[in-house]
């Protein structure tokens, strides 16, 4: 079964037409990666999948339910992990968790709350303050919210962005540690996070799906042996 299914799925904004008849598949429990420059379409898309905001033609299907028809279901199928990390500074991370389960009316917020510390190994820092943590330990926070509602799909928008290597590497490691579990769309400009991840990699420019496959399927498709020259090739910009 495929987790999503967009069909000719558009989104304009008075006369910019930021996704454009957008056609992709991603299977159930796959880790797919989402690359493109800056305007490509990948946020739009991304809003677009999780109910954020509503497609100007076309349509969507979450696991089978239309983002247009059944915006309710689909959106309670999936979450997503904000490039900015959305935590609240002054609660410590066992709160954070508890009061998403609460904002949701989750039963035994403070189970759920010591599952997830468990998964995410955040159990050590159940006590520490979001403000404290450093920005590898606040994204993965971030995610551990995320996942509160036990999501079928799961969006990790630009989730290692300006973090330093070790810390990134760590992320991978959480990231890893999902695979199986949800189906993952990654959303990055890292494109060996994408390489090292993703089983699966779509390349989007001009609000289109440019290419997609694995990495090899890729170079091969641009005529390259490195993956960055096909990035830059088959999305049609300097990579930046």
């Amino acid at each position: 079964m495929n987790a999503i299914e967009t069909r000719a799925l558009t989104k304009r904004y008075k006369n910019v037409t930021a996704v454009d008849a957008l056609d992709l598949t991603v299977r159930e429990g796959c880790f797919f990666a989402l690359l493109g420059v800056n305007g490509a379409g990948k946020t739009t898309t991304v809003r677009m999948l999780t109910g954020l905001t509503a497609p100007s033609a076309g349509d969507a299907l979450i696991l089978g339910r239309s983002v247009v028809h059944d915006a309710l279901a689909a959106k309670a199928l999936t979450a997503v992990s904000p490039q900015e990390t959305a935590v609240a500074a002054r609660l410590t991370v066992r709160e954070n968790l508890e009061l998403m389960c609460g904002l949701y009316g989750l039963p035994d917020r403070r189970r759920r709350a010591e599952e997830l510390m468990a998964e995410l190994s955040l159990t050590d820092r159940a006590g520490q303050t979001a403000s404290t943590l450093s920005g590898g330990w606040q994204r993965r926070l971030s995610i551990a919210m995320a996942l509160i509602t036990r999501p079928r799909v799961l969006f990790l928008d630009e989730p290692t962005l300006g973090l330093d290597v070790l810390a990134r590497r760590e992320l991978w490691r959480v990231m890893e540690g999902l695979r199986g579990q949800v189906t993952l769309v990654l959303t990055t400009h890292y494109l060996e996070e994408a390489q090292t991840l993703a089983d699966e990699i779509g390349i989007m420019a001009g609000g289109r799906l440019a290419a997609r496959g694995t990495v090899d399927e890729l170079c091969k498709l641009a005529g390259v042996a490195a993956f960055e020259d096909a990035f830059v090739k088959l999305a049609g910009g300097d990579g930046t």
